[in-house]
Protein backbone atom coordinates (compact mmCIF):
# COMPACT_ATOMS: atom_id res chain seq x y z
CA UNK A 1 0.00 0.00 0.00
CA UNK A 2 0.87 3.88 -0.94
CA UNK A 3 0.23 6.85 0.51
CA UNK A 4 0.38 9.41 -2.23
CA UNK A 5 2.46 11.08 -0.20
CA UNK A 6 5.82 11.76 -2.92
CA UNK A 7 9.23 11.32 -0.99
CA UNK A 8 10.99 12.45 -3.31
CA UNK A 9 12.74 11.79 -7.41
CA UNK A 10 14.90 9.45 -9.04
CA UNK A 11 16.87 9.50 -12.02
CA UNK A 12 16.52 7.09 -14.08
CA UNK A 13 20.20 6.31 -15.35
CA UNK A 14 19.88 2.99 -17.45
CA UNK A 15 17.19 1.78 -19.84
CA UNK A 16 18.08 -1.97 -20.25
CA UNK A 17 16.88 -4.84 -22.63
CA UNK A 18 14.57 -2.86 -23.95
CA UNK A 19 12.44 -5.09 -26.08
CA UNK A 20 8.77 -3.14 -26.42
CA UNK A 21 7.06 -5.39 -24.20
CA UNK A 22 9.76 -5.80 -21.59
CA UNK A 23 12.73 -3.29 -20.45
CA UNK A 24 14.74 -2.66 -16.83
CA UNK A 25 14.99 0.20 -15.32
CA UNK A 26 17.85 1.02 -13.46
CA UNK A 27 16.66 4.31 -10.87
CA UNK A 28 19.21 6.13 -8.77
CA UNK A 29 17.37 6.92 -5.89
CA UNK A 30 18.15 9.53 -3.25
CA UNK A 31 20.27 8.03 -0.22
CA UNK A 32 17.18 8.19 2.36
CA UNK A 33 15.11 6.23 0.05
CA UNK A 34 17.86 3.58 -0.98
CA UNK A 35 18.74 2.86 2.82
CA UNK A 36 17.38 -0.19 3.92
CA UNK A 37 16.01 -1.21 0.54
CA UNK A 38 16.42 -4.97 -0.55
CA UNK A 39 15.45 -7.02 -3.16
CA UNK A 40 12.08 -7.96 -3.65
CA UNK A 41 10.90 -4.60 -1.86
CA UNK A 42 7.38 -2.80 -3.70
CA UNK A 43 8.63 0.84 -4.61
CA UNK A 44 6.05 3.36 -6.54
CA UNK A 45 6.98 5.25 -10.00
CA UNK A 46 4.77 7.88 -10.64
CA UNK A 47 2.45 6.10 -8.64
CA UNK A 48 2.86 2.50 -10.56
CA UNK A 49 3.97 -0.21 -8.04
CA UNK A 50 7.25 -1.76 -8.73
CA UNK A 51 9.33 -4.59 -7.38
CA UNK A 52 13.24 -4.22 -6.88
CA UNK A 53 15.10 -6.91 -8.68
CA UNK A 54 18.59 -5.56 -8.25
CA UNK A 55 20.62 -2.96 -5.96
CA UNK A 56 24.03 -1.53 -6.56
CA UNK A 57 24.15 1.30 -4.08
CA UNK A 58 21.88 3.95 -4.78
CA UNK A 59 21.29 2.49 -8.27
CA UNK A 60 18.15 0.06 -7.99
CA UNK A 61 17.10 -1.82 -10.99
CA UNK A 62 13.22 -2.33 -11.87
CA UNK A 63 11.91 -4.99 -14.57
CA UNK A 64 8.53 -3.40 -16.39
CA UNK A 65 6.69 -5.73 -18.59
CA UNK A 66 4.06 -5.43 -21.30
CA UNK A 67 1.12 -4.21 -18.97
CA UNK A 68 2.73 -1.79 -17.32
CA UNK A 69 4.67 -0.41 -20.34
CA UNK A 70 1.35 -0.15 -21.98
CA UNK A 71 -0.79 1.13 -19.20
CA UNK A 72 1.43 3.52 -17.70
CA UNK A 73 3.22 6.98 -18.70
CA UNK A 74 6.86 4.92 -17.81
CA UNK A 75 7.17 3.51 -21.05
CA UNK A 76 7.37 7.03 -22.70
CA UNK A 77 10.59 7.73 -20.19
CA UNK A 78 14.52 7.77 -21.50
CA UNK A 79 17.67 8.03 -19.51
CA UNK A 80 17.72 11.19 -17.86
CA UNK A 81 13.82 11.69 -16.89
CA UNK A 82 13.14 11.99 -13.44
CA UNK A 83 9.83 9.49 -11.45
CA UNK A 84 8.00 10.28 -8.53
CA UNK A 85 8.88 8.00 -5.68
CA UNK A 86 7.30 6.46 -2.51
CA UNK A 87 7.83 2.91 -0.68
CA UNK A 88 5.55 1.23 0.21
CA UNK A 89 4.13 1.93 3.86
CA UNK A 90 4.59 0.20 6.55
CA UNK A 91 1.92 -0.44 9.61
CA UNK A 92 2.09 2.96 12.00
CA UNK A 93 2.93 5.03 9.24
CA UNK A 94 0.83 8.60 9.04
CA UNK A 95 -1.55 8.75 5.93
CA UNK A 96 -0.88 12.03 4.93
CA UNK A 97 -2.87 11.89 1.49
CA UNK A 98 -5.02 8.28 1.03
CA UNK A 99 -5.02 5.04 0.79
CA UNK A 100 -3.52 3.66 -3.14
CA UNK A 101 -3.20 0.55 -4.07
CA UNK A 102 -0.02 1.73 -6.76
CA UNK A 103 -2.59 -0.75 -9.88
CA UNK A 104 -2.26 2.57 -12.61
CA UNK A 105 -5.38 1.97 -14.28
CA UNK A 106 -5.00 4.25 -17.55
CA UNK A 107 -3.16 7.86 -18.32
CA UNK A 108 -4.87 10.90 -18.85
CA UNK A 109 -3.50 14.03 -20.94
CA UNK A 110 -2.66 17.30 -19.63
CA UNK A 111 -4.92 19.62 -21.39
CA UNK A 112 -4.01 23.04 -19.78
CA UNK A 113 -2.25 24.80 -17.05
CA UNK A 114 -3.03 27.89 -15.55
CA UNK A 115 -0.65 29.75 -13.52
CA UNK A 116 -0.97 31.76 -10.07
CA UNK A 117 2.16 33.69 -8.12
CA UNK A 118 0.93 31.03 -5.48
CA UNK A 119 -1.28 28.10 -7.51
CA UNK A 120 -1.04 26.40 -10.68
CA UNK A 121 -3.76 24.56 -11.73
CA UNK A 122 -3.49 21.79 -14.44
CA UNK A 123 -6.28 20.44 -16.43
CA UNK A 124 -6.37 16.71 -17.22
CA UNK A 125 -8.35 14.51 -19.93
CA UNK A 126 -11.14 12.27 -18.43
CA UNK A 127 -10.79 9.05 -19.81
CA UNK A 128 -14.05 7.73 -20.98
CA UNK A 129 -14.02 4.19 -18.81
CA UNK A 130 -13.17 6.02 -15.86
CA UNK A 131 -15.06 9.83 -15.80
CA UNK A 132 -17.95 7.81 -13.57
CA UNK A 133 -15.49 7.85 -10.62
CA UNK A 134 -13.93 11.53 -10.81
CA UNK A 135 -16.22 13.95 -8.21
CA UNK A 136 -15.52 17.49 -7.27
CA UNK A 137 -13.59 17.24 -3.80
CA UNK A 138 -13.07 13.15 -4.47
CA UNK A 139 -9.55 11.90 -3.97
CA UNK A 140 -7.14 11.20 -7.03
CA UNK A 141 -3.87 9.98 -7.79
CA UNK A 142 -2.03 11.67 -10.70
CA UNK A 143 1.66 10.40 -11.10
CA UNK A 144 1.73 8.80 -7.67
CA UNK A 145 0.20 11.92 -5.67
CA UNK A 146 -2.67 12.11 -3.77
CA UNK A 147 -4.92 14.73 -4.88
CA UNK A 148 -8.11 16.21 -4.79
CA UNK A 149 -10.13 16.92 -7.50
CA UNK A 150 -11.30 20.41 -8.19
CA UNK A 151 -13.77 21.17 -11.45
CA UNK A 152 -14.62 19.32 -13.84
CA UNK A 153 -17.05 19.44 -16.89
CA UNK A 154 -18.01 16.91 -19.43
CA UNK A 155 -14.62 16.09 -21.08
CA UNK A 156 -11.76 17.28 -17.89
CA UNK A 157 -11.23 17.67 -14.74
CA UNK A 158 -8.43 19.99 -12.69
CA UNK A 159 -6.06 19.81 -9.75
CA UNK A 160 -4.46 22.93 -7.83
CA UNK A 161 -0.47 22.17 -6.85
CA UNK A 162 1.13 24.25 -4.10
CA UNK A 163 4.79 25.18 -4.84
CA UNK A 164 5.54 22.59 -2.87
CA UNK A 165 4.21 19.74 -4.84
CA UNK A 166 5.80 21.47 -7.60
CA UNK A 167 8.67 21.31 -6.43
CA UNK A 168 8.95 17.73 -4.46
CA UNK A 169 7.40 15.71 -7.45
CA UNK A 170 8.14 15.90 -11.17
CA UNK A 171 4.41 16.97 -12.26
CA UNK A 172 5.76 20.59 -12.15
CA UNK A 173 7.83 19.19 -15.54
CA UNK A 174 4.72 18.46 -17.25
CA UNK A 175 3.41 20.84 -20.19
CA UNK A 176 0.94 20.13 -22.60
CA UNK A 177 0.41 17.29 -24.24
CA UNK A 178 2.19 15.38 -21.20
CA UNK A 179 0.37 11.94 -19.97
CA UNK A 180 0.09 11.44 -16.40
CA UNK A 181 -0.54 8.02 -14.76
CA UNK A 182 -3.84 8.01 -13.08
CA UNK A 183 -4.92 5.89 -10.58
CA UNK A 184 -8.83 5.95 -9.44
CA UNK A 185 -9.71 6.50 -5.26
CA UNK A 186 -10.73 2.91 -4.39
CA UNK A 187 -13.49 3.66 -2.34
CA UNK A 188 -15.24 6.05 -5.02
CA UNK A 189 -14.89 3.02 -7.02
CA UNK A 190 -16.29 0.23 -4.93
CA UNK A 191 -18.84 2.61 -4.02
CA UNK A 192 -19.73 3.52 -7.34
CA UNK A 193 -19.84 -0.29 -8.69
CA UNK A 194 -21.81 -1.35 -5.84
CA UNK A 195 -24.38 1.31 -6.61
CA UNK A 196 -24.89 0.24 -10.06
CA UNK A 197 -24.73 -3.31 -9.29
CA UNK A 198 -28.09 -2.82 -6.82
CA UNK A 199 -29.36 -0.16 -9.34
CA UNK A 200 -28.89 -2.83 -12.18
CA UNK A 201 -30.71 -5.94 -9.73
CA UNK A 202 -33.05 -3.49 -8.89
CA UNK A 203 -34.49 -2.55 -11.92
CA UNK A 204 -34.12 -6.17 -13.41
CA UNK A 205 -36.43 -7.14 -10.81
CA UNK A 206 -38.99 -4.95 -11.17
CA UNK A 207 -38.52 -5.93 -14.99
CA UNK A 208 -39.39 -9.55 -14.08
CA UNK A 209 -42.47 -8.53 -12.51
CA UNK A 210 -44.26 -7.36 -15.08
Amino acid sequence: MFTGIVQGTGIVVQIIDDMGDFRTHVVELPASLAEGLEPGASVAHNGCCLTVTKIDGRRVSFDLMRETLRLTNLGYLEEGDEVNIERAASYGDEIGGHAMSGHIMCTSEVVNIIDSDSNCQIWLSIPDQYGKYIFEKGYIGIDGISLTIGERDKNNFCVNLIPETLERTVIGHRVLGSMVNIEIDPQTQAIVDTVERVMADRFSSLGSTK
